[in-house]
């Protein structure tokens, strides 16, 4: 851990100690304050990846714990460094993503870069800690580390100039344990088995804390036995891929034949899923008399949303594996012979009938998307940006699970979806990282097209250009205001792309895709851009739900 003839410092213990308490990759950007923690880091075995604004290397390692189910490391610089990347720091707080953002800090008010850094952590949902002496540096460092693990939080971790520096010992510091997952009360199982054995159409939808090791699997055993639907938040979809009972994308996102069934459910379960207004719709999506139960191991997330029957305390998984046993045996519940056809017909969004939309020149996305979808490789990691496109290549393009879909949208900020695209590809090496953008957040996160290149990803990224941010154009447009603002020329993605080192092809049409379809028979020696044109006179369907909640 030591450099050449010294003895470890407090930045060599602490980079040590979060790669021995489990970190095993850290992204960021280098500056004079964290490049000794980040060298301690690399030294210990984590892979660093260097991104080229700190504000991707936020999300960056937002998308890799997620796609890992690891805790991951963001490392900057301090004061600029840590405000670059607060918009990514939201994002996963807001998720609740298990990351340890390792933040140098400048503690004299008179310096330039000084900023009170704990309360920027405090202001957007995150945990400081500080190491403040040099006796102390492991055991913050490995409780930082426990902290955003266990309690699925992110922690700033502030590191002073003047204590980095000095020298110090790992002392007898050792990683925390991890916390061993929380069992419901007894009583509050056999509520919920009640309420199950009296539901008739019972429907579950599992959130992002549905995401653990075998939760998937426990909740639809525990959905067999009492014949439940199976529907998940947008950040779980592909959780139940496989199941002839699964509903996708409840919300927003929901098919025609979703929302009718869960519009008709006379119980939703909640299962780590905080049942907000996207995934509910902001409520019409559970009729007047439906009851209401929320599974959650976070006590203070019952009933915040909306008003719950009851709810139950405990990890997704062994609240599922609790209440198995005590339901008498299997029943039809809602999973009668007339939904599953209705299933097999009309599951998905590409199911649905529609009249394409595209024009000379421009290209429908939807059928862009299906063509997409029949082209690239099922075995894949998509990532989506924000914006009015972001509907169809989140309903439209198949994923074989839930660690197969990444959507940094809790923040609802335009330009994270390249990012989020590299740390799920870092985290999932072996999927066709596919990125889907609008060309509004194509713009804004563009400097990572270089990391894109430089780390080898065989990515492919579609950029859905309608040469506006369409949502503001569908949201005020209709009522006459003027657009100016929100409408640009259009650009040349593709020339960019190239300029960086990408493969690149524009599409106009559904016929222009045969550049992707060589692209995926070759070696894939370079990532590919596709710059789909597309139409831009009809919102996407979701777009009308979105604005309910402005």
């Amino acid at each position: 851990m030591s450099r050449a003839g010294t003895g470890p410092t407090v930045a060599d213990v602490v980079g040590g100690m979060l790669v021995r308490s489990g970190i095993d990759a850290a992204f960021g950007v280098v500056g004079s304050g964290n490049f000794a923690v980040t060298n301690a880091m690399v030294t210990a075995g984590a892979r660093y990846v260097a991104a080229r604004h700190e504000g991707g290397a936020a999300t960056m390692a937002d998308a890799y714990a997620r796609m890992s189910g690891g805790v991951a490391a963001l490392t900057l610089h301090q004061g600029c460094g840590l405000t670059n990347a607060l918009t990514g720091i939201t994002e996963a707080a807001k998720s609740r993503t298990p990351l340890v953002v390792v933040t140098a800090e400048a503690t004299n008010r008179r310096s330039n870069f000084f900023v009170d850094q704990e309360a920027l952590a405090v202001a957007v949902g995150a945990v400081p800690m500080r190491v403040a002496a040099p006796e102390d540096a492991g055991a913050v460092a490995a409780a930082a580390v426990a902290t955003a693990r266990d309690d699925r939080r992110v922690v700033v971790l502030n590191l002073p100039l003047d204590v980095q520096q000095l020298p110090a010992e790992p002392g007898e510091a050792r990683p925390v344990p991890p916390r061993g997952p929380r069992a419901a009360p007894t009583e509050d199982a056999g509520r919920l088995a009640e309420a199950l054995q009296r539901a008739r159409r019972p429907v579950f939808v599992a959130g992002r804390g549905a995401r653990g090791a075998g939760s998937g699997a426990a909740l639809e055993a525990l959905a067999d036995r009492c014949g439940a639907l199976l529907a998940t938040s947008a950040v779980s979809k592909g959780l139940f891929r496989g199941s002839p009972w699964d509903l996708d994308v409840s919300g927003g996102f929901a098919t025609p034949l979703a929302a009718e069934l869960i519009g008709a459910a006379d119980l939703i379960v909640g299962w780590g899923c905080a049942l907000n207004m996207w995934t509910m719709r902001h409520g019409r999506l559970i009729a007047d008399d439906a009851v209401v139960v929320q599974v959650d191991d976070d006590a203070d997330a019952v009933g915040t949303q909306r008003p719950v029957a009851f709810g139950v305390v405990g990890d997704v998984r062994e609240v599922a594996d609790a209440v198995v046993p005590l339901l008498p045996g299997p029943t039809t519940g809602y999973r009668t012979d007339e939904v599953r056809a209705a299933l097999a017909a009309r599951r998905r969004w590409r199911d649905e009938p529609f009249d394409d939309g595209g024009k000379a020149g421009l290209v429908d996305p939807r059928t862009l998307t299906i063509a997409l979808d029949d082209l690239l490789p099922a075995d894949r990691v998509v990532a989506v940006d924000s914006g009015n496109f972001m509907g169809y290549p989140s309903m439209f393009l198949d994923v074989p699970d839930e660690f197969g879909f990444c959507f940094t949208q809790a923040f609802q900020s335009v330009g994270l979806g390249l990012a989020t695209a590299i740390g799920a590809a870092v985290a999932r090496p072996d999927r066709l990282p596919v990125a889907a953008l609008g060309d509004g957040g194509a713009l804004m996160g563009a400097s990572e097209l270089e990391t894109v290149v430089r780390l080898g990803l065989p990515m492919v990224v579609v950029v859905y250009d309608d040469a506006a941010y369409g949502a503001e154009v569908h949201h005020f447009g209709p009522a006459g205001h003027p657009l100016d603002t929100v409408r640009f020329p259009e650009t040349d993605f593709a020339a960019i792309a190239r300029g960086h080192g990408f493969e690149a092809v524009t599409v106009r049409a559904v016929g222009d895709l045969g550049a992707v379809r060589e692209w995926l028979a070759g070696p894939r020696a370079a990532p590919l851009l596709v710059d789909a044109k597309v139409t831009r006179d009809q919102p996407s369907w979701w777009l009308e739900e979105a604005f309910r909640g402005h």
